[in-house]
Parts: C-alpha cells; structure tokens; sequence
C-alpha cells in the first residue's frame, strides 16, 4: 500500500509492533476489560458476519468469532502486515475456524464487505483521517448494520497515561511530529474522546442513532513496578515523547525511570500494578 498514511503504517508495522509484542500480556488481557463489557452490552448473533478494525493480536476477533458460532464469520483487518500475521498465527493455534485476518488501510481500502456489524477496540483513534475511515467502514456495513467502537475518554480520566505523559514531560524536551523525519502512530490514544467532536464524525460519514455509554474499570499496567515502567516508557504518550526525542531521551531516561517510580508506586498491588481507566463505548447505525 503506498498513500500518504504510509508513515503511520511504517510505524505500526516496524517500532511499534515490536513494543506491542514485548507488552503483549498487557494490550490483550489488561485491555478486555473494556472490550469484553462493550461485546457482552452489545451482543452479535449467531451467524452474523463481524468486521474488527485495528484488530491488531486477534483476540477481539477470535471472542467475536466464539460468540456468532460456526454459521457466523468475523474478518479482521489491520494496516500493519506484521500484526495481521501474528492475528493469524494465534487463530490457527487456537483452532478458531470461522474468523480470518487481512492487511488494509480502513480510511482507502476496499473492507471485503458487506457486513452486518462492525467493531474496534482502540483502532479508529489512529485514523489520520477519521471522517474518511468512518465512512469507509459504513459503505461495507449492510442497511441496518452497527458499528460498536472502544475509544479512551478524556486524559484526566486515565491517570495510567495522563499522569505518566505529565511526569515525562518535565524531564524530557517534547518534540513535535512536525520536527521529526521518525514514523508515528497517528492522532493518539485521546483523538476521539469528544462525544461532541465524534459524534459529528459520524453523523457527516452518514451514521444514525449514535450513542455513548461510559465504562470505568481498574487495568493492570504492569506485572509489577519495573514492568509498569518500561510499559510507560515503551508505549503510549510518554513512551511517544521519549522516543521522539531522540539522543536526548535517552540520555534522561534515568531521571525519567526515578519520576514515574514515584508516579506509579500508588498503583501496586499484590496481583500487579493496576490503574483505573475510563473508555466510551460508542454505537452507530449505517441507516
């Protein structure tokens, strides 16, 4: 795929695939508390055919696929070739027949539909052009279909990276995307924390009967301190600042390491290091 998401693509498919794959056992089980709610409220049925953008590891995709049964079938799709190979790795280990994986860019390409329904847990916040990718999504959904999507409310509401972020940037110089020849992940994690900025999103890329349902819950960061560490300084808005700068961030990395030990000593428990976290679950319905 060539376009001018190519940089963020290179990014997920390089970087941060590697970061995603050393923190695995956080993005997955750490993040299902969100996701597995959001698919018990809002239910598939049998037989019906799923569509999980920025499905990254699979596992949405494979809970999906459990829950429509074998009549039913659920395609996931990434931008990042790497994450689609690793989706399909852990299906077929699995032996989860009835869902596949395949490389697209969700804003341009064409989503092999149509479909009855479509999710995403923390995949639409990366769209470089969101208006664009939701309205992509809603031409592959049937008349009727709904579109489910996991995205992170406001930063104060998610002391795990806002606090973190904060800490990090009173050591290290913040440089902007701008200012930098390296690939980035895209808006960030907070880009559509909004209800009013994305429900306009969605109402202009055609959507109806748009809602948001808050849901808080406690997330492990880390299997303890220094776990919750590296995670802060691999990934995320900290981890994107450190990185970004360079020689420099590496260079205030110790001073970074003693800030967020402080920072995230709070959180420890004897099970691991858990923060509370805040998503919106927002439905739309392709009229």
């Amino acid at each position: 795929m060539t376009g001018e998401n190519d940089g963020v693509i290179a990014a997920w498919n390089g970087v941060l695939f590697d970061k995603f794959c050393r923190f695995k056992h956080l993005l997955t089980v750490g993040l299902s508390a969100h996701s597995d709610e959001a698919l018990a409220r809002h239910a598939y049925p049998a037989a019906a055919r799923v569509l999980d953008v920025g499905c990254g590891f699979g596992d949405c995709a494979q809970r999906i696929a459990a829950g429509v049964g074998p009549r039913g079938a659920v395609l996931g799709v990434d931008c990042a070739a790497n994450f689609v190979e690793a989706a399909a790795q852990d299906a077929r280990r699995a032996c989860v027949g009835n869902v596949s994986f395949f490389e697209a860019d969700v804003q341009t390409d064409d989503l092999r539909g149509p479909y009855d329904f479509a999710f995403s847990r923390f995949g639409t916040m990366f769209f470089t052009m969101p208006g664009a990718g939701l309205r992509n999504i809603r031409k592959a959904l049937e008349p009727g279909g709904g579109l489910t999507m996991v995205v992170w409310r406001r930063r104060e509401d998610n002391p795990w990276l806002h606090d973190a972020e904060m800490r990090v940037r009173e050591i290290v110089p913040v440089v902007s995307h701008e200012d930098t020849d390296q690939v980035h992940c895209g808006p960030g994690p907070f880009s559509m924390a909004s209800p009013d900025m994305v429900s306009a999103l969605l109402r202009s890329a055609g959507y109806d009967r748009i809602a948001f349902e808050r849901h808080d819950a406690d997330i492990c960061i880390g299997k303890d301190l220094a776990d919750a560490i590296e995670f802060a300084m691999a990934l995320g808005p900290a981890g994107e600042i450190i990185r970004l700068a360079g020689d420099e961030g590496e260079r205030r990395k110790p001073e970074v390491v003693a800030a967020l030990r402080e920072t995230l000593a709070p959180y420890v428990r004897e099970d691991g290091v858990w923060a509370s976290s805040s998503t919106w679950f927002v439905t739309a319905r392709n009229p």
